[in-house]
């Protein structure tokens, strides 16, 4: 796994371990990266995942949109 630093205070960067900015493209992409941030080394659950980045507007297959979401950060 590569180690990335996550910053939340002002504007939101990625850096990857050189230091370079990484792309992080779409508002759900980033809330994702954003509430794993906050757990470092921690079990998020889907059902705090999904609230942190949908709210009171949840998907109706949350469980395949919240995954097509991990893919996506992944890749």
């Amino acid at each position: 796994m590569t180690d990335v630093r996550v910053e939340l205070l002002g504007p939101f960067e990625v850096r990857n371990p050189d230091g370079a900015v990484v792309e992080v493209p779409g508002a759900r992409l980033r809330a994702l990266l954003a509430a794993l941030a906050l757990e470092p080394g921690r079990i998020v659950t889907r059902a705090r995942l999904v609230d942190w980045i949908w709210g009171q507007r949840p998907p109706a297959d949350e469980v395949n949109a919240l995954q097509a979401l991990v893919s996506r950060l992944r890749r």
